[in-house]
């Protein structure tokens, strides 16, 4: 063993060294390498690759959302920690046994996480990245979902139409001049089919409210995160679609999601809610 890895195996030269690559929370993402690093070697292309700006989730390959464990490989989006609340919200809605799908699901983070907390949930999960699809697949063999790679909701079963209950859809909605703006982390490392929502970032969320009420149950719910900038558009755009509108706000997670429902069978026309 030379004498820079065994310097590199000691925690505090980790620390110093990703601190001086700019990483914020250098103690913490030092004992994330530590422990899954397995030889001196692994550890020093770990940390550099960290410093060179890699996700720390591409590098350990995994990330954690909601007490879980979600496989991530290079190139697939890495769940962010506001996405909770929109599990939060849909959870909340939840019915016994209900039929849940999970459209742009990337990883499956989302679906993982919902049919963990439900009793006899039916999971179905789509997304257009086979990079994403494969982790998918990996994550909720263990939940018992079903994957399907594909545009939206075009390689759905048939038979989910009319009787989805849940419909959670993290489109990707930042607007195309404002990808350049992002970290590294994100702009460089992560799909951007995934990051991209067009010209003002509402572009993949029209096309999904278009379809969505066909594939929803009478009084089933789309639910999906947005910007508190484009808020507004995006509840309009639910609207267009025939549901009834809801925005709710996380302040300490700068979360903001969108609910749209379907009217039940006999109700009037849709609207908005506070």
């Amino acid at each position: 063993m030379s004498t820079s890895l065994s310097l590199l195996l000691s925690p505090s030269s980790v620390v110093t060294r990703l601190r001086a690559g700019g990483c914020v929370f250098a103690e913490d993402e030092a004992q994330l390498l530590l422990s899954a690093a397995g030889t001196p070697d692994e550890l020093s292309s770990m940390v550099e690759r960290r410093v060179a700006g890699l996700p720390l989730e591409h590098i350990v390959g995994w990330a954690e959302f909601r007490e879980h464990r979600i496989a991530v490989e290079p190139g697939v989006f890495v769940p962010r920690r506001r996405t909770e609340f929109l599990v939060q919200q849909a959870l909340g809605l939840a019915g016994p046994r209900a039929v849940v799908v999970d459209l742009c699901c990337g990883s499956g983070a989302l679906g993982v996480s919902l049919a963990a907390a439900l009793s006899g949930a039916e999971l179905h999960a789509a997304d257009i990245d086979p990079a994403a699809v494969r982790c998918a697949r990996r994550n909720l063999r263990t939940v018992g979902g079903r994957v399907y790679q594909g545009d939206l909701f075009s390689p759905l079963p048939a038979a989910l139409r009319g009787r989805t209950d849940l419909l959670l859809a993290n489109v990707p909605y930042v607007p195309t001049e404002e990808i350049d703006l992002l970290p590294t982390e994100a702009r460089v490392h992560e799909a951007r089919v995934a990051l991209d929502g067009g010209s003002d970032g509402l572009d993949v969320l029209r096309r999904v409210t278009a379809e969505a009420s066909h594939w929803l149950a009478p009084g089933g719910h789309l639910l999906f995160e947005t910007s508190e900038r484009q808020a507004p558009r995006a509840v309009e755009t639910v609207v267009r679609g025939g549901l009834t509108a809801r925005t709710t706000v996380c302040e300490e997670l700068d979360a903001t999601v969108v609910t749209g429902t379907k009217p039940a069978e006999g109700t009037g026309a849709p609207g908005t809610a506070d």
